[in-house]
């Protein structure tokens, strides 16, 4: 069954337009369906109704299943042991996201495992600062010796007193106690706003995204200073990924009221939720009347020879 559309480009399946020659479009339905298989209803059910057809609709033999999300349509067998005498009513259907929610997830996810990487190796760092900090005269002793005998083995000093890596470790073993816990707390608490922002954006809630987007513009000062003080790929690779979070939370979201602010943002993701972006994406030749309100006679006849019910 073709699901090439006839209307305009916007209400057209996914993967149906015609790509453009230097933005080829990227249909985050069809990667999702990729990753996670076709999203299908009433693959269990023992008969369907005229209103199903948007989803569901029978041969002679076999069933077409429409993916609920990418607008594929599968022929499948129908089914031996049906479960269900007819397909949930669509009020009673979940449907998987499309669209720009589809997109703005898959981004919020890219940022959140890049925030859950940060965890991970400040969450590390926080506790090598508490465990050095409860062994800090023991391995301070264990320091000295492991220096003085390098070096009297060598009969000399073996790094200049300015040396990078010795210099940091005299600096580090110079902190005092308190200093050492405030900098394990401190680490630890930004750990925790990270850990809170990993969460909040793979589920997609609008807190994180101002969480994240005042904690990124209170870091970036600092990064345009240790830029400044002298470019490395690292810093300027973190710098950039950080103006380019700013950027897409602030335009593509609408913070603080810009452009629109949430209502805008909301609206724009209405036109991606829920039956009309489906009916939308259906051809004007399949589509069907929408099911009657519960308690209303349809008027339509009996079930089809098909196995398609009609009411």
């Amino acid at each position: 069954m073709s699901q090439v559309g006839s209307g305009p480009p916007a209400a057209r399946p996914p993967g149906t337009e015609k790509p453009r020659r230097f933005r080829p479009q990227l249909r985050y339905e069809l990667v999702s369906c990729g990753l996670n298989g076709h999203e299908l209803l009433g693959t269990d059910a023992a008969r369907l109704r005229l209103q199903d057809a948007i989803f569901a609709r029978q041969d002679e033999g076999f069933r077409w299943y429409r993916c609920l999300r990418c607008d594929a349509w599968l022929p499948l067998p129908n089914p031996e042991r049906p479960a269900v005498a007819v397909p949930p009513e669509r009020d009673e259907v979940q449907l998987p996201l499309r669209g720009r929610p589809l997109r703005d997830r898959y981004v919020l996810r890219l940022i959140s495992a890049e925030r859950a990487v940060h965890v991970v190796v400040l969450g590390a760092l926080a506790a090598a600062i508490f465990a050095f900090a409860a062994h800090r005269g023991r391995l301070h002793d264990l320091y000295t010796r492991v220096l003085s005998d390098l070096q009297g083995g060598l009969g000399g000093p073996v790094f200049g007193p300015h040396s990078g890596v010795i210099s940091d470790l005299n600096r580090l073993f110079a902190l005092t106690q308190t200093e050492l816990d405030v900098a394990g707390v401190a680490l630890s608490a930004y750990v925790a706003v990270l850990a809170c922002e990993m969460v909040g954006l793979w589920w997609a809630r609008r807190w994180a995204e101002y969480l994240t987007f005042v904690e990124t513009s209170v870091l970036v000062p600092f990064e345009i200073y240790e830029v400044a003080g002298g470019v490395s790929a690292l810093k300027l690779l973190t710098l950039v990924l950080n103006l380019a979070i700013l950027a897409y939370l602030l335009v593509s979201h609408r913070l603080f009221g810009l452009r629109g602010g949430a209502a805008a943002e909301r609206a724009l993701s209405d036109k991606d939720t829920g039956w009309p972006p489906l009916e939308l994406a259906t051809p004007a030749g399949l589509r069907v009347p929408p099911p009657p309100p519960p308690g209303e006679a349809s008027g339509l006849g009996s079930v089809a020879p098909t196995g398609v019910e009609r009411g």
